[in-house]
C-alpha cells in the first residue's frame, strides 16, 4: 500500500507515461452515502452480517461519511456507498484520513484494513495516514462498506474521498506535498543555523527561541505532509512528531518574545510558554506510556491554544508601540501563522467546511521574515565593519604619523643638548666619525674646541640659573658665527666643539678671531643684572695640516685648548708639535 523511499524515484519515472493512458478524471465521492450506528454481528464464515442484509431501513442517508447525528456514546459505525462506473485503468479509492481505524469490504470481500479490531470491535489509535485502497476492475455498481471504530471526538472518514487512477493519486500527493516539503526543509535549515548561533552568540535566548520555533514548525509541516508516508511508512511516528512540533510552537515563540518586554509582561509570557511546555511533556509522556491515546491529546491542546494565543497577543498589544519595527514584523508574521493554526483547528473540529489550510505559508512567512531581518543585520554589520575599518585605518595612519613624528622628535632630542639647543656629545661622535671617513678621501677638516674661562667661579658668583643663561647665549652666538655646514656641539658643562668640514687651518683661524672679537664686545645680562664680559679659550687642529690621522684631531685640538688656557685665556691656539 505504501512506497518506501527507495521506490520513490522509480514512481516518478512511471507516473508520466501512465498519466497519458488515463481516460477518466478523478471523481469525488460526495453523494450516495449511508451510515449505520453500532457494529455488525459476525456470521459463521467470519463475514459481517450487515454486508449481506437486503433490508435498507436500518441505513440512513448522509451527505458525507463523517460524524453522523445521534452518536451519543457510540464508538462503532458503518458506512456504505455504491461505486460508480468509469474507465479507470488502475482504479484506487483515496481517503484523506479516517477516525480512527477501518475495515473496507467490497460486497463481502475484505479488501483493506487499517488498525486492529478486537473481538468487541474496538482497537487503539495507530495514526492518521492517508489511505489508498486498490479496487478490482469490475468494481462498478458494487456496494463498498466501511467498518469504523473511534473513541475520538470524531468518527468516520475525514477530508476527501476520491475514486481515481493510481498515477493520478501519486501526482496529487506529490503535487500537494512539494511546497510543504520545501518549506519544511527551509525551516529546519533555519533551525540548524539558529541553533549554532545560540551556542556561540551573546543573544542566546533569541536564537534559541527562533531555533526551537523553526524546528517545531519544520517538523510539524514535514510530519503532516502526505509525502512523509512515502519517505517512511510509520504513520504513528509521524503523528507523534506532528504533535511534538505542534505543541512546541508556543514554547519557541515565548522564548523569543519574553525578553522583548518589561519584567511584568515578560513574566506573563514566560508563564504561557512554560504552561505549554508542561503540556508538551505530559501529553507525549502519557501517550507513549499507553495511558491515553495520542489522538485524545489534540482536542485538549486545541482548547489550550485557543485560550493562550489570544492572551499572548493581548499582552503584546499593550506594549506593541514600544517594540522596534523588526520586532513588530516578527509578531505580525507569527500572528498570520497563529491565525492559520486557528483556522486549521476550526476545520479539524468541523466548525468550518473541510479545506486544505496552508499552515506552511505561515511558517514560510515567519522564516522569511527572520531571514530578511538577519540579512538586514548582516548588511548593516558589514557596512559598520567597513566604516570601522576605514576609521581604524585612518586612526592607525594618524597614530603612525604621530608616532613617526614622536620618534623623529625623540631622535632629535637624543642628538640635542636640552639646555642650549645645540647638538650633543652623541651627535658629535657620529658626525666626527663620518667626517673623518670623508677626510681620508682627501678633504680637509678642522676641529675647534671651546671652553668658557673661569666658569665654575662664575656659577659660584652668579648662580647656576645665570650660568645656564650664559651657556644658551654662547650657543646662539656660535650658531650665528659658524657656517651652516659646520656642526656646533656642546660636549658638556662649559665645553663646546665645532666640526668644520672642508675648512683649512687658515680659514678656521680667521673665523675664530672674528668670533672671539665679538665675544669681547659682548656684555651679558640676566634679568636686570649686568654680568659683564665672558671670555672663551679655544684650540684648533686641522687635517691634514697637523696630523696624518683625522681621528687624532680631538686630542690635538684639546692640547691646543690647554695651551690657550696656559697662555692667559681669552685666546685661541692652533696646534703645533712641541
Amino acid at each position: 500500500m505504501r512506497l518506501p523511499l527507495s521506490l520513490l524515484w522509480a514512481l516518478l519515472l512511471v507516473v508520466t507515461p501512465q498519466l497519458l493512458l488515463a481516460s477518466t478524471a478523478p471523481l469525488d465521492l460526495d453523494a450516495g452515502w449511508e451510515y449505520r450506528w453500532g457494529d455488525s454481528p459476525v456470521q459463521a464464515d467470519g463475514t459481517p452480517a450487515w454486508i449481506q442484509e437486503e433490508a435498507t431501513e436500518a441505513w440512513q442517508a448522509i451527505d458525507f461519511p463523517s460524524n453522523p447525528p445521534g452518536r451519543e456514546s457510540e464508538s462503532n459505525a458503518w458506512f456504505r456507498i455504491t461505486l460508480p462506473s468509469g474507465e479507470w485503468r488502475d482504479p484506487v479509492l483515496y481517503i484523506y484520513s479516517v477516525d480512527l481505524i477501518v475495515q473496507v469490504y467490497l460486497e463481502s470481500e475484505l479488501i483493506y484494513q487499517y488498525g486492529h479490531f478486537d473481538e468487541q470491535g474496538k482497537g487503539r489509535f495507530v495514526g492518521w495516514p492517508w489511505h489508498m485502497i486498490s479496487l478490482p476492475e469490475d468494481f462498478a455498481n458494487k456496494p463498498l462498506f466501511f467498518r469504523v471504530f473511534s473513541n475520538y471526538i470524531d468518527i468516520g472518514l475525514w477530508g476527501e474521498v476520491k475514486l481515481m487512477d493510481r498515477p493520478d493519486l501519486w501526482q496529487l500527493i506529490l503535487t500537494k506535498s512539494a511546497v510543504d516539503l520545501v518549506i519544511s526543509a527551509f525551516s529546519l535549515l533555519l533551525a540548524l543555523l539558529a541553533g549554532i548561533f545560540a551556542l556561540i552568540h551573546t543573544r542566546r535566548r533569541s536564537f534559541a527561541g527562533i531555533g526551537l520555533f523553526s524546528l517545531a514548525s519544520g517538523i510539524m509541516i514535514l510530519a503532516e505532509t502526505q509525502a512523509s508516508q512515502l519517505l517512511l511508512n510509520l504513520p504513528l511516528l509521524w503523528d507523534y512528531l506532528a504533535a511534538a512540533g505542534y505543541y512546541a510552537l508556543p514554547v519557541g515563540i515565548g522564548l523569543l518574545l519574553e525578553h522583548w518586554f518589561d519584567s511584568r509582561h515578560s513574566r506573563w509570557i514566560r508563564l504561557l510558554w512554560q504552561l505549554h511546555l508542561v503540556y508538551l511533556v505530559a501529553a507525549l509522556t502519557l501517550a507513549l506510556s499507553g495511558a491515553v491515546n495520542l489522538s485524545s491529546t489534540f482536542p485538549v491542546y486545541d482548547v489550550l491554544l485557543a485560550i493562550t494565543l489570544p492572551t499572548l497577543f493581548a499582552i503584546i498589544a499593550l506594549r506593541l508601540n514600544k517594540l522596534t519595527g523588526e520586532q513588530q514584523w516578527v509578531i505580525a508574521t507569527y500572528g498570520v501563522f497563529g491565525l492559520l493554526l486557528l483556522v486549521d483547528m476550526a476545520v479539524a473540529h468541523g466548525l468550518l467546511p473541510w479545506a486544505r489550510v496552508p499552515v506552511s505559508a505561515g511558517a514560510l512567512a515567519f522564516s522569511l521574515t527572520i531571514v530578511a531581518i538577519s540579512l538586514r543585520h548582516y548588511s548593516r554589520t558589514q557596512i559598520e565593519l567597513i566604516r570601522l575599518n576605514q576609521r581604524l585605518e585612518q586612526q592607525v595612519e594618524e597614530r603612525t604619523q604621530a608616532l613617526q613624528e614622536m620618534v623623529e622628535k625623540l631622535l632629535a632630542f637624543s642628538y640635542q643638548d636640552p639646555l642650549t639647543g645645540l647638538k650633543n656629545r652623541r651627535h658629535f661622535d657620529e658626525r666626527f666619525e663620518q667626517e673623518t671617513a670623508i677626510a681620508r678621501r682627501g678633504r680637509p677638516v678642522t676641529l675647534v674646541m671651546f671652553d668658557i674661562d673661569h666658569f665654575k667661579r662664575f656659577n659660584d658668583l652668579h648662580g647656576h640659573e645665570t650660568g645656564d643663561a650664559v651657556l644658551m647665549s654662547i650657543g646662539r652666538l656660535l650658531i650665528d658665527y659658524f657656517r651652516e655646514a659646520d656642526a656646533v656641539c656642546r660636549l658638556g658643562g662649559e665645553e663646546f666643539v665645532v666640526i668644520m668640514p672642508g675648512a683649512t687651518s687658515a680659514e678656521a683661524t680667521e673665523r675664530i678671531e672674528r668670533f672671539l672679537g665679538s665675544m669681547r664686545d659682548q656684555r651679558f645680562v640676566h634679568g636686570e643684572k649686568e654680568l659683564g664680559r665672558v671670555s672663551l679659550s679655544c684650540g684648533i687642529a686641522t687635517y691634514p695640516d697637523h696630523t696624518d690621522d683625522p681621528v687624532e684631531l680631538v686630542r690635538l685640538a684639546d692640547q691646543a685648548l690647554y695651551r690657550a688656557k696656559q697662555r692667559g685665556r681669552d685666546r685661541f691656539e692652533t696646534y703645533t708639535a712641541s
